[in-house]
């Protein structure tokens, strides 16, 4: 029986170049794995994952002092941090407590150069 092309082709040697690029074939082919199950590992702890801790609570209103006026805020467990800008460019970090609103502690922010 005569053997067919593709059986002939089988059985000649590999060539020496094709090695490396097997080997990176597959390990990218492996890194592309470890990725993938990193992600499914991500998605199935973020979706499984406890109801934690209850959202900050934030206080019905926070009263600043007239003529100044929030730039920003940040919450913390149990404050309220807000920076605020008056009239004059002057900012204030006035920190408050965050179940009543009441205030605790004002800083005056020091002027850039």
């Amino acid at each position: 029986m005569e053997r067919s092309r593709i059986e002939a082709a089988e059985d000649l040697p590999e060539d020496p170049r094709l090695r490396p690029l097997r080997w990176i074939v597959t390990g990218l082919t492996g890194v592309m794995l470890v990725g993938v199950l990193a992600i499914l590992g991500i998605l199935v702890t973020l979706v499984l994952r406890p109801a934690g801790s209850a959202p900050p609570v934030l206080p019905a209103a926070l009263t600043l002092p007239p003529g100044e006026r929030a730039e920003a805020a940040t919450l913390g467990r149990g404050w309220v941090l807000v920076v605020t800008r008056d009239a004059a460019g002057r900012e204030r970090l006035r920190l408050f407590d965050a179940q009543s609103g009441r205030a605790r502690q004002v800083v005056e922010v020091a002027p850039g150069p």
